[in-house]
């Protein structure tokens, strides 16, 4: 009775030991770092990083050895103090080109980081940072959506045959569609039925004029605002992973809103020149037709727009676009098999590709441009105070012959350099917004009051802790031991769960963990009692123990599943806060679980199972 086969303890050994190896890299923490990443134009090398140390011996700023990767530079400083002074020093010697990020470089030893061991994320509250609440554009989500089915509509009508006048947005909704005769707008709209359910067809009653109004249902109306808030909220993140902010939180509020929070960034505005700028692509036909120089002296045609290329030649382009970077699901970087020079592979979604087989098609021997388009936001001192400029870059980047039919997948050639097509590529995948979106509040945390939330947190953890240990001990005294050994490696599996998951500690999670510590002693308290009580009908202490462990289970299994599946409401229907403290409990019942009693119980059987006792010291 009471005996554990070897199996079992080497299994809770084993998981105990992975535990404690996962929960290490929170006590080494980690150091106040700068992360140099490329962006358009710049290159990472060993030249940057010349530059950099170079700037900083400069300026007199202590640093450790940086570490140099194909993607950045890392470079570790002893206090955040000096991270902000090498920030700015940085800064001004790199330039353009570069985005310099205030980050936190984990100082876990390389044996540990080879076994993917990790800290745990601090949130805002605890590391400061800062915080912005964005709003999409929800109209403006609603007119791209209906410009796409403007060119989606002139191409099928081409190829019915189909004559009409205009498409144009119409003042009140949807798309005025006008026509050259009754006949063929009763043919426009049961092609528009057919191939177009999205849109609702409706004949104005003004019949002195061949013409329809077709309009989005109010159903793809939602649905569109909804695709735009997520491809915003999926483009965000991945400009900031990409670009070198560490342990970003990106979540939806409301209908239309985003939280970015971004942990350990102290430079609003260099913030918001990360989320601003987002780069895009537009495929044109070559104005064939038209002079350029008209154009260059100020005669630009009505349907045609001047272009500049990279070399400073001009370059006059239809204003109907082609395609636009909305379509593009895939792009990476290579070397081009012909010409040996840097391109981009691009993959198109289905729709593209439909729509970029049936214009290549039609212009085989005309020239086509890409176009690259990048939004910047950026700080401008004007009459002493700190203005908010926008800046867009379009720029032809190439210009090729149409050779043959293109499909889903092609190649973008013409680039300066294979850092210049990685990046590219880089932001083709981040994507551009679906729709505008606006900063609506900002604020700044300090890592001052940070470091004060986490100082209190880890008291409040450290007295609940000692508190239900001393509790214990004196109490149940031997058990009691036990229990507080549990409990103990209870906390250190939390934590290492919570590592290994990568999620975000917030002051909200530090609270879970608080009442977990609670929790995780109230199973053991049940299982003690009815061991006491088994003693006082008179069972033996064997068979108490026994009879206290089985009995106790179903009351413990009762209890920890209601409160999971509190914790499971709390973060399918909280925001971020309440998902902090959500997680931290779910994971600390489960964790708890298995300690208090698989732990516990292998602890007693070990030590006291299969022997004649006399008396429990309970």
């Amino acid at each position: 009775m009471n005996r554990y086969p070897l199996w079992k303890y080497l299994l809770i050994v084993i998981l105990l030991a992975i535990g404690l190896i996962y929960a290490l890299p929170n006590l080494y923490g980690k150091s106040p770092a700068l992360q140099i990443s490329a962006t358009r134009g710049g290159e990472i090398s060993e030249l940057t990083e010349f530059q950099v140390t170079s700037a900083l011996d400069e300026a007199g700023i202590e640093y450790n050895e940086p570490e140099l990767s194909p993607e950045n530079i890392t470079i570790r400083f002893k206090n955040e103090e000096t991270q902000l002074k090498a920030q700015s020093a940085v800064a001004e010697s790199l330039g353009r080109g570069y985005v310099v990020a205030l980050n936190l470089a984990a100082a876990t030893p390389a044996w540990l980081q080879e076994l993917n061991a990790e800290p745990m994320f601090l949130g805002l509250d605890l590391r400061g940072g800062v915080h912005f609440l964005m709003e999409v554009d929800m109209d403006a989500a609603v007119t791209k959506a209906e410009e796409r089915y403007i060119s989606d509509l002139r191409t099928d009508l081409r190829e019915k045959k189909i004559r009409y006048r205009t498409i144009t947005r119409h003042d009140t909704g949807g798309l005025l569609i006008r026509f050259q005769s009754y006949a063929q707008r009763d043919q426009g709209k049961s092609l528009i039925e057919e191939n177009f359910a999205d849109l609702v067809v409706s004949v104005p009653d003004d019949q002195t004029e061949a013409h329809l109004i077709a309009a989005m249902s109010e159903q793809v109306v939602l649905e569109t605002q909804r695709l735009a808030l997520q491809q915003n909220i999926t483009t965000l993140r991945k400009r900031v992973n990409e670009l070198g902010v560490a342990e970003p939180v990106i979540q939806q509020q409301g209908l239309n809103r985003v939280v970015v929070q971004l942990p350990g960034v102290q430079d609003t505005a260099r913030a918001k020149e990360i989320l601003g700028a987002t780069a895009t692509l537009e495929f044109r036909l070559v104005d064939e037709k038209n002079n350029v120089q008209d154009a260059v002296d100020g005669r630009v045609p009505a349907g045609s727009k001047l272009y500049y290329q990279r070399t400073g030649l001009p370059v006059l382009l239809q204003k109907q676009v082609m395609l636009t970077g909305e379509s593009i699901i895939n792009a990476a970087s290579g070397i081009d098999s012909q010409t040996g020079g840097p391109n981009v592979s691009i993959t198109l979604d289905g729709g593209g590709a439909k729509r970029m087989s049936h214009a290549t098609r039609d212009n085989v021997g005309k020239r086509l441009a890409v176009v690259f388009i990048e939004n910047n936001v950026e700080l401008k001192e004007e009459n002493g105070e700190m203005v908010e400029s926008r800046e867009t870059i379009e720029e032809v980047i190439s210009v090729a012959t149409i050779q043959e039919q293109l499909g889903k997948r092609f190649q973008i050639t013409g680039l300066d350099s294979t850092s210049e097509a990685r990046n590219l590529a880089l932001l083709l995948r981040a994507g551009a917004l679906a729709a505008p979106i606006y900063i609506v509040e900002e604020r700044t945390v300090g890592p001052s009051l940070g470091q004060d939330n986490i100082e209190m947190g880890f008291q409040s953890v450290i007295i609940g802790f000692a508190l239900v240990l001393l509790f214990m001990a004196i109490y149940y005294k031997v058990f009691g031991l036990v229990a507080n050994i549990a409990l103990t490696l209870n906390l250190v599996l939390l934590v290492a769960l919570l590592s290994l998951l990568q999620a975000t500690l917030t002051l909200p999670g530090i609270a879970g963990i608080v009442l977990t510590v609670g929790m995780a002693v109230d199973a053991n308290v049940l299982i003690f009692e009815r061991i006491r009580e088994e003693l006082r009908n008179g069972n033996s202490p064997q068979a108490s123990i026994h009879s206290g462990y089985e009995k106790a289970f179903s009351t413990i299994a009762d209890a920890n599943i209601t409160t999971l599946i509190a914790a499971l409401v709390l973060f399918s229907f909280g925001t971020g806060p309440i998902k902090g403290f959500a997680v931290t409990l779910s994971i600390g019942i489960i964790s708890s679980m298995f300690t208090s009693i698989m732990v516990t119980r292998a602890i007693i059987n070990f030590s006291l199972g299969g022997k004649r006792l006399g008396k429990l010291y309970i």
